[in-house]
């Protein structure tokens, strides 16, 4: 059983691939006045909402695209076609339908893979769009009332993921820490959407997906979260590919979707709470968690530039792709191609290839503790209801303590994890209260459960409190 669900989740990550093969497309045509440009994106997948969601919004593109016409005495229309994951967009561009697209690293690889050998849809990743350097955007989560701890506690569970996937290769490398395979679990391939119903309804006991159905489920108290992707420290991120005749034959165009998409990254770098409320609207994911993965520290950091740290990601994530029969030989130095988005950033690209911190940090004043929010290890903050901008606090304990005393009720509130620093809601965080920290430090939050624990096991006198137990004992 387990070997026919994996055959069928492979026939849809390559079947449909395979079979668009024999279908070209021409790119960028018309009828010589009238121009489409074919752009492939995937709405709710917030890691790439400056290639997509974010970038049809503004009209960025269009814009850009009207001026180079302008001068060319052509007329360019942009075709938005919106899809669930990477593997379909793939057939598209296969099939010589899309032109540039936008999907996360593994779909990405086998892209590459299955263009490689078609020179007239082959192609090429341009550009980043945001990306975790620990790999959190992939994460395993269980119905709030299960009895696992830890992934070992998954043995002969059913396991529902997306086949291929980073979230698929997360799961692999989080067994092996825990002295499992992939064997020792009964895998599921679903989608991300399917695999959250599966969830819900008892089919699966633990859901490995990537951003943001995992704090989704997390944020609407359907799960929690069993292990952070984050833990095996394997960076993750989406990018942008676009058909390399495609962009041969219209630098022009390729040059003005990056630029778009850089201005967009530049928007929501500088107006987080506002760019994920947007999202929110079109997409129906709940501003909260878009914010918790976009806002300041956030879980993506939104950068074009394509870092040597994600490429070797790649290489990393090659492996395990090629021994599930989904990709032949890429040779990633001729696949990777930053010439577009060098170019853009100019003299700068170096130095921003180069950077590593997040372009949002969480700064201000704390209006409780007193003093400057500046340490991204503790820099915290809280969202209330009916406000436009958000507090902040030097610390957790600071945060509960203006929490305590707001009057009205609160949207969300995000604390950094002890043990990662990774940006995690604070009402769905396991606490555990030290008191050998100072008085601003001893209420500590941890994203899992079990690390909480084992926190509190190695610090005498410690205790694990539940979120409105640790607002008490502020």
């Amino acid at each position: 059983m387990r070997t026919l669900r994996i055959s069928r989740a492979l026939a849809l990550l390559l079947g449909a691939a395979t079979a668009a093969t024999a279908i070209t497309g021409c790119g960028a045509s018309g009828d010589g006045k009238t121009v489409t440009i074919n752009i492939g994106y995937q709405s709710k997948t917030i890691n790439t909402v400056t290639a997509g969601t974010l970038l049809r919004d503004r009209g960025t593109f269009e814009a850009k695209l009207a001026e180079i016409g302008k001068a060319k005495g052509i007329t360019y229309k942009v075709e938005w076609k919106d899809f669930a994951a990477g593997p379909p967009l793939t057939a598209q561009m296969l099939a010589g339908q899309v032109d540039i697209g936008s999907m996360g690293d593994a779909p990405i690889l086998v892209n590459g893979a299955k263009t490689h050998d078609h020179e007239d849809v082959r192609t090429e990743l341009v550009a980043v769009t945001g990306y975790n350097l620990r790999g959190s955007l992939n994460q395993v989560v269980v119905p709030m009332n299960s009895p696992a701890a830890t992934l070992a506690d998954l043995r002969g569970k059913v396991v529902s993921t997306s086949i291929g996937s980073a979230a698929h290769g997360m799961l692999s490398t989080g067994l092996a820490g825990a002295g499992l395979t992939l064997d020792d679990v009964k895998l599921l391939g679903q989608d991300p959407a399917v695999g959250a119903s599966a969830l819900q309804g008892g089919q699966v006991s633990a859901l490995a997906q990537f951003v943001p159905w995992p704090e989704k489920m997390i944020f609407d108290g359907k799960a929690r979260l069993l292990y952070d992707g984050g833990s095996a420290n394997i960076p993750t991120f989406h990018a942008v590919v676009a058909g390399k005749r495609f962009d041969t034959n219209n630098p022009d165009i390729v040059n003005a979707f990056l630029s778009a998409q850089r201005e967009t990254a530049d928007y929501l770098n500088h107006n987080p709470l506002a760019a994920a409320e947007r999202v929110a609207e079109i997409t129906g994911i709940p501003a909260e968690v878009i914010y918790l993965y976009n806002g300041p520290n956030g879980m993506v950091n939104f950068d074009s530039t394509i870092k040597p740290q994600l490429v070797d990601a790649l290489g990393k994530l090659q492996p395990f792709l090629k021994g599930l029969g989904a990709l032949g030989d890429l040779n990633l130095g001729d696949f990777v191609n930053d010439k577009y988005v060098r170019a853009l950033y100019g003299s700068d690209y170096e130095t921003q290839r180069a950077s590593t911190t997040a372009p949002d940090p969480l700064t201000g004043i704390d209006s409780v503790c007193g003093g400057a929010v500046d340490n991204p290890a503790t820099a915290s903050e809280v969202w209330f209801k009916g406000e436009k901008t958000t507090q902040v606090a030097r610390t957790p304990a600071c945060l509960l303590r203006l929490i305590a005393a707001h009057s009205g009720d609160t949207r969300a509130a995000y604390v950094p994890d002890t043990a990662s620093g990774t940006r995690t809601f604070a009402a769905t965080a396991t606490w555990v209260n030290d008191p050998a920290g100072g008085p601003d430090e001893r209420l500590r939050p941890f994203a899992v459960k079990a690390d909480a624990q084992a926190y509190s096991g190695s610090h005498a006198g410690s205790a694990v409190l539940d979120y409105q137990a640790a607002l008490v004992a502020r």
